[in-house]
This record gives structure tokens, sequence and C-alpha cells, in this order.
């Protein structure tokens, strides 16, 4: 019931994810970065905590890989889980459980990793994969967004979906964008692309108001000199 990518940018260091489920608010669920350390994806059955525990072990120094095998290891439901882990170097890692649910199934690509289950076809995460490296050189939120939005035309879930979000951190300890979608009838990726473009031309903006307040820019709303 959930499709994502993970993804990194060796340029400006930034990690992401961008997930989509028929469930609602599956990115609070699902989407975990962390800045400097890397990305996990918490799907299928989901258990959050695992995304949590993930990173924990990519900042110990651990690889994706090995990561990975001490997250599946370590968790006594392993069979229910689809787990993407992405670090800083080497490529990602992906756990298929027995009990993923539907059609279901992985690809690779440079700096990223798509996954997903309940599928409508088994091409879909390759799809995402082709569609990130051909937007070499856009920012990472927006090669997410692409992945997502070919993932979506390639068939995406078996059934519709109803909520998505994007997850990027850079070298705050906090997300430089967190956007969602957690519930709509309509299109969650083609209004998660919206809330992008609203968001993308003040993100650097907030950035500098929690690091610098003193010299923010007026915020231009009723109440505010």
């Amino acid at each position: 019931m959930t499709f994502s990518i993970s993804g990194r940018c060796p340029l400006s260091g930034e990690f992401g994810i961008a997930v989509s489920s028929s469930s609602p608010a599956v990115a609070a669920r699902c989407a975990h970065a962390r800045a400097g350390v890397g990305v996990v994806g918490a799907q299928n059955i989901t258990d959050p905590r695992l995304g949590q525990q993930g990173l924990a072990l990519l900042a110990e120094g651990l690889a994706a890989e090995a990561a990975l095998a001490r997250l599946v290891a370590g968790t006594p439901h392993s069979a229910y889980r689809q787990l993407v882990v992405l670090g800083r170097e080497a490529p990602a890692a992906v756990f298929h459980g027995a009990g993923t649910l539907g059609i279901h199934g992985h690809a690779l690509g440079q700096d990223c990793a798509a996954a997903g289950n309940m599928l409508a076809n088994a091409g879909v995460p390759a799809a995402m994969v082709g569609a990130f490296e051909a937007a070499t050189g856009e920012p990472l939120a927006e090669r997410l967004l692409a992945a997502m939005q070919a993932g979506l035309a390639a068939g995406g879930e078996a059934g519709p979906v109803h909520s998505a979000g994007l997850v990027v951190v850079r070298d705050q300890p906090w997300p430089l964008a967190d956007l969602r979608v957690d519930w709509t009838e309509g299109d969650p990726i083609a209004e998660l692309a919206a809330l992008w473009a609203l968001w993308q031309p003040q993100q650097e903006a907030y950035v500098g108001r929690a690091l610098n307040p003193g010299a923010a820019p007026s915020f231009g709303v009723a109440g505010n000199p």
C-alpha cells in the first residue's frame, strides 16, 4: 500500500525521501531522515520505530547493508516489514519480509532507491529510479517529486493513493522541507508538488530566521511591521 523514493545529493549534502499511499498520513509513519546521516523508509505493515533505529545505526558509522542487517535481526516481526536504508556512501540496501503485501519490489540507482508494495505492476520502482536519474542537476526535492510522478504514471499502487509526503534534510538538525498531504480524494502527489512550489522559494529564508532572527526579513503578514 506504499511506494517511495529515497535519495541523496552529493553536491548539497541533502538526503530525502518521498512516499505515497492509499492510507492516511503516510509520511508520518514511513519517512525518516537525519541530516548528515541518511534516510530510512519503513513500509508495508509499518513500525515507525525501525526508521529511527535505522538512522541511529547509520549514525554509528554502519554502511547501509550492515545497518539493515542489524535492523532486521533486531526486530521480532521482520516478516511484515519492507525497509529501505540509504547512507552517506555505497548503494542503498532494501529488505522485503515474507509478508510484504501484493506485487512488491525495488530498484536501485545512482544515489537513490525506490521500493513499493501492493503495486499495480512490478515496473513501478524502475520507472521511479529512471525519472530520478534523468533529473540530475535539479534540487533533490524536485528529483524525488519527479520520481513519484513517474511512479504514479507507471501504475503506482494497485488502488488509488490518498496521502503523500516529502522530507529533505541538509545541515540543520531539523528538516529543510517536511511537506505532507495527509488525505485527499484528489491526487496527493500533484498536491505535494504544489506545496513544494509554494515552499521552495521560502525555505532558505526560514533557515535564516532560525539561525539569525535579527536579520530576518519581514514576514509580510498583517501585524508584522
